[in-house]
């Protein structure tokens, strides 16, 4: 069989399986809009109420929950055992995110050295001399700058950026199993790769963020801001099932900023509109908040960045060689 062929038999294969896919998956028009919409009313409404008197879901476990939810919602008229395929299909990616949260909370806890000193060197040369964590705190942060003080109008904005990170991927996640389960399966093996790269760094140079690296005297008067912004609003974000277990010195890098370049990046690279690249500000936005309230420093933004470029680049890399693999085993046949 020539290459060409080969090829071509590839892509009949391919999309068989997207057909067999749709087949198996209920079809947006089995459920009529008129019902759909009231289903998704009454979802949102329950969510609203949820988060009102508990918290906004903010774990995996409570935000996959939730995301099922809605998916019944917007299927509402398709069997009991349609619904169970997104358990059967999430079942290991939530498996592996459940690991990822107690193995980032346990890390810290092995003895390795943290490094307190490095990323200030750094950003103080970034900031001429000052970081830029405290240039942000000294210029929008009030006098004195207070976790208690009254928040500004853009604490909340920076605030809703930050706790986007605990719901975004996962909820892209489920409208593409929505839409097509093979583009699901690609952006799970970043979202998942992303997330254990992180670990990874964070296990072998645990290191302080800004706001501890101020408490342990090694800088400047720096407060976290983190929660501020939202005081006003009365909201706060929930775990509903993991919670208790957290790494003060998981800083490097921030996984905040790198699944938010990820998410970025990944919808660049997938959609053709010219307004795409106006999502390369929420990464910008994500750091900015992140440098502001003591959370990270430049340079862990940065890493950030570059993990979501190398998880991006390693994942292409894969999948193209595992397609040449069956192109070369399609034409040995």
């Amino acid at each position: 069989m020539s290459s060409q062929s080969a090829i071509s038999s590839t892509t009949d294969d391919v999309k068989e399986h997207q057909v067999r896919e749709v087949l198996r998956r209920p079809d947006p028009a089995d459920t009529p809009w008129t019902v759909r919409t009231v289903a998704m009313m009454v979802y949102a409404a329950a969510l609203v109420a949820w988060s009102n008197a508990m918290g906004i879901p903010n774990d995996t476990v409570g935000v996959f929950l939730w995301l099922w939810v809605g998916t019944v919602a917007w299927n509402v008229q398709a069997s009991p055992r349609t619904h169970l395929t997104f358990l059967r299909d999430w079942s290991l990616p939530v498996l592996g995110l459940v690991v990822y949260f107690f193995t980032r909370g346990l890390s810290d806890e092995l003895g390795i050295p943290v490094h307190w000193t490095m990323p200030i060197t750094v950003d103080e040369w970034f900031g001429g001399g000052t970081t830029p964590t405290e240039l942000l705190q000294s210029a929008w942060c009030g006098d004195p700058c207070l976790k208690s003080s009254e928040p500004r109008w853009y604490d909340a904005v920076l605030a809703t950026v930050y706790a986007t990170h605990f719901v975004a991927g996962l909820t892209i996640a489920a409208v593409l199993w929505l839409r097509s389960r093979p583009e699901w399966v690609k952006w799970m093996r970043r979202y998942l790769a992303i997330n254990f790269a992180g670990l990874v760094v964070y296990v072998l140079y645990p290191m302080a963020p800004p706001w501890l690296a101020s408490q342990e005297g090694y800088l400047g008067d720096v407060a976290r801001l983190t929660s501020r912004g939202w005081r006003d609003l009365g909201l706060e974000r929930a775990n509903m099932v993991l919670h208790g277990v957290g790494n003060p010195v998981a800083a490097m890098p921030s996984l905040h900023t790198g699944i938010s370049a990820l998410i970025a990046l990944y919808a660049v690279q997938r959609l053709r509109s010219q307004w795409r690249w106006l999502l390369l500000a929420y990464p910008l936005v994500m750091g900015t908040a992140l440098v502001y309230f003591g959370e990270h420093y430049v340079i862990d933004v940065i890493a950030g960045i570059a993990l979501a470029g190398a998880v991006l680049w390693a994942c292409e890399v894969w999948e193209r060689r595992r397609v040449s693999r069956r192109v070369a085993l399609t034409s040995g046949a």
